[in-house]
Parts: structure tokens; C-alpha cells; sequence
């Protein structure tokens, strides 16, 4: 198994410009955000657990290697099957998070669960990735942490073996992660956990809801009720299987495709009832001329060659801004996204690299604290930089299926989440 940690040189990347409309079947791995969930929640079960489908990329791997250095035996030989064994949590032991939000906010938490400390540091990036409200509320129930000036990592958990728990108060508005963090490991709290949101809305609540959802399917009381705050009791949680869902992010380029080039893109295994946001992504699709159909052999999305523009919020959905951003691009009338300022503190600062890599396309944009303004007007080929962003990548591999020319500086970013992204897109372009 490859080192999850590894990093290789940019591998710069032209993405192939598709000749004719985009007609495919494609199976993508599982849902980044639920692997990282069903990971978490099998280390602290009181049996074993087994994860159908996950996604093996640099995250999920960071994921499971952390567990496994606190004391986890969690196994992912098996690309179909992953199996863990939860085990007491025993320091010291050493955190490589990467560039992963998962792994730098859904860890520290039961870190805290460990007997000795439990550091935490990652790529150059992660230093600048908003931690500090984490840190502070689990500070507040009893954890001490040893954190950077910047609030975040390099870091150290010291861990006491016991949590007590309690409530906590914080501003989540930077990362809806903080809140499912810290609901993910309550039940392992001795008080159990309630967590009370003061400040700007929290974004990205259907990850919320897929946090509250996954620890009820293991027996986690949890109250999510009352807006702006979550409770989850103390008590066990189970081992079961989990059937990781397809990543509905991973598939948005590939669906893009069918709008762009007036195609057909299927994604083979989609369920009838999904923890994810699907029912926003196809309103965005419909209302930018797409027509999206759940059928029994999967989730398809058809276009016509023509994209509409966009005035939406996508606070709930902010990782397909930048796909969106790059169909924006590539629209017949205007787009307004908004409602995504905390995309700036992701891999990159997102809304000022698509401001800039768009422009450098010859696209007419306005960047604003919240999101972007884009206008049409003809494309040209040229060098894209990924800035280490997989969402980036897959936003300038969109615009290349119609404009010639558009290189990305790294394509190799797309390991993240989907290390197989250029050979697919490849496929897909090439009607392989």
C-alpha cells in the first residue's frame, strides 16, 4: 500500500476537449465524507465494523492511518472492504493529516479518548486551515491541548484516557466539520455532548444532517431539533457494515460534462434514499439546463450543449462551487454565486484562485468577500494552477472539454479524493 503521507512532484496535465457529446456509465468510489464518519464511528463502536465501497484516497488513507497510530486495528487491504476493530486509544502517537478537514477535526476529539498525547501536524497548508474553535470548545470540557499561535496545528491532544464532556458554545460558521467533530465522539464523552452554534450560519448543513443520520444507524441518541444546537447522549455505539454511497462531489465534473459537451452521464449505484445532497445539486443542474433522472440503473444527468447562468446560495453545498464556477464560465447569461466566504479557508483560499484562474482564461469575474460574479465571454487555453486543490483541478478539466489549451499545473491533486480522476476523465472524454 502507498505511503498515504507521499507527495510527488507536479504533474502538469492538458485536459482533452471533447469532439463530440459525452455519453457514459461511470462507477466512482464512495462518498469521501461518509468513509471519514463510518472510520470515526467504527474506532469508538463496542464491536467490529466493515465499510463496503469506501473511497481509498489520501484522505481516507490519513484517516485510517491516524486511527491505527492511536491503537485501532483497521484494515484496508481489501479496496471492497475495509474492517475495523476498535481498540482503547493510547498515545504517543503521531497525526499526519495532510491537507484533509476530516482528518484535522473529526480526530482531536477522540484523541482526547487516548492515554498520552497525541500530536497533529500536516502539509504547509493545514497550518492555515481554521481550527481554533475545536480546539477552544474541547478545551472547555476538559481536554488539553498544546496548539499552534494560530489556534490550529502543529498540535498536541493530551490525552487523559476520559473526556467529561458537557456542553460547549461555538462559532462553527467557519466549517460546519467543528460541529460534526465533536458530535461524532460525544457518545465516548462521559456527559455525553451539546454543542451550541453562536455566530453567522453554519455552512454546509447536509453534512450535519449525514452526521446526525450515521450515528443513529448505530445507536447514538442524538437531538437535533432545536436550530443551532445538537445533543448527543452518552452511551454505546455499534459495530455495524456500512454501504458507502457513491461521492456526489467527485461525480459534479462528470455530470458538468454533460451539460457542457450535450451529453448523457450515468453514475452507476446511486441509492433511492440518499444521506447527500442530491435533491439541491439536481435543482442547480435543472435551473443551468441540465435534466437529472434516478433511475433503477443509477443517477443520470443529460444536457443539451447549452448552459444557463446561476444566481444561487450555495452555503449547503459549497464544494460544488468550483465546478459551478467553471460551468458559470461557460454559461449563455451571467451567474451570481454567493453565500461561500468560508470556502476561502479550504485547501486554498478557493474564491480568490477561481477569481484569478478564470480571468487568466479571459473570463469576466468579480470576486466578492462571499463568492464570485461571473460573465461570459470567449475562453482561451492556459495554464491553470491547481494550488495543491482537487476541486480546483476538476473546475479547469470542465472548461477544457470546450476551450483547447487548458493546462493544469498539477494534476496530481485530484489524489485527495479520487486518484483515478485523469484516467477517468480521460475515458470519459475519449468515449473509452
Amino acid at each position: 500500500m502507498a505511503n498515504p503521507t507521499a507527495t510527488s512532484a507536479p504533474q502538469p496535465w492538458t485536459a482533452p476537449t471533447a469532439k463530440d457529446p459525452v455519453t457514459t456509465t461511470i462507477r466512482l468510489p464512495g462518498s469521501k465524507s461518509m468513509t471519514a464518519r463510518a472510520l470515526v464511528l467504527s474506532a469508538i463502536a463496542d464491536g467490529p465494523s466493515t465499510l463496503r465501497r469506501p473511497l481509498r484516497a489520501r484522505d481516507t488513507e490519513l484517516m485510517s492511518a491516524g486511527l491505527r497510530a492511536m491503537g485501532s486495528h483497521v484494515s484496508t487491504l481489501d479496496d471492497d472492504r475495509w474492517v475495523v476493530r476498535p481498540r482503547p486509544f493510547a498515545g504517543p502517537a503521531h497525526i499526519d493529516v495532510g491537507l484533509a478537514g476530516t482528518v484535522m477535526r473529526f480526530v482531536p476529539p477522540i484523541a482526547g479518548l487516548a492515554s498520552g498525547p497525541v500530536t497533529f501536524d500536516g502539509d504547509p497548508r493545514a497550518r492555515l486551515r481554521p481550527l481554533g474553535p475545536l480546539v477552544e470548545a474541547l478545551r472547555s470540557i476538559g481536554v488539553r491541548i498544546d496548539a499552534s499561535q494560530t489556534g490550529g496545528v502543529p498540535m498536541t491532544v493530551h490525552g487523559s484516557g476520559r473526556v467529561a464532556g458537557g456542553e460547549v458554545v461555538i462559532d462553527a460558521s467557519a466549517s460546519s466539520q467543528f460541529v460534526s467533530g465533536l458530535l461524532l465522539a460525544g457518545a465516548a464523552f462521559e456527559q455525553g455532548i451539546v454543542v451550541r452554534h453562536v455566530g453567522p450560519p453554519v455552512p454546509s448543513a447536509p453534512h450535519l444532517r449525514m452526521t446526525a443520520q450515521m450515528l443513529r444507524a448505530v445507536g447514538g441518541a442524538v437531538d437535533d431539533t432545536t436550530p443551532d444546537v445538537w445533543a448527543v447522549q452518552p452511551g454505546k455505539l455499534s459495530g455495524r457494515e456500512w454501504l458507502i454511497e457513491p461521492d456526489l462531489s467527485g461525480a459534479a465534473p462528470f455530470f458538468a460534462a454533460a451539460l457542457v459537451t450535450g451529453g448523457q452521464v450515468t453514475l452507476l449505484g446511486w441509492p433511492r434514499s440518499s444521506a447527500q445532497a442530491v435533491d439541491r445539486l439536481r435543482g442547480l443542474l435543472d435551473q443551468m439546463g441540465g435534466a437529472v433522472t434516478l433511475g433503477t440503473d443509477g443517477l443520470t444527468v443529460r444536457g443539451t450543449g447549452t448552459v444557463h447562468g446561476l444566481d444561487a446560495d450555495l452555503s449547503d453545498v459549497s464544494e460544488l462551487t468550483p465546478v459551478l464556477a467553471a460551468l458559470a464560465a461557460l454559461a449563455d447569461s451571467p451567474s451570481r454565486l454567493r453565500g461561500v466566504a468560508h470556502i476561502r479557508g479550504h485547501e486554498t483560499d478557493r474564491v480568490a484562485a477561481l477569481a484569478r484562474e478564470l480571468k487568466a482564461l479571459g473570463a469576466d469575474v468579480t470576486e466578492s468577500h462571499d463568492g464570485l460574479e461571473i460573465r461570459p465571454r470567449p475562453l482561451r487555453g492556459a495554464v491553470f494552477q491547481t494550488y495543491d486543490d482537487h476541486r480546483l483541478a476538476h473546475a479547469a478539466a470542465v472548461i477544457g472539454l470546450t476551450v483547447p489549451g487548458v493546462e493544469l499545473n498539477d494534476v496530481a491533486c485530484t489524489s485527495k479524493t479520487l486518484p483515478e480522476f485523469p484516467a477517468l476523465w480521460s475515458s470519459m472524454v475519449a468515449g473509452v
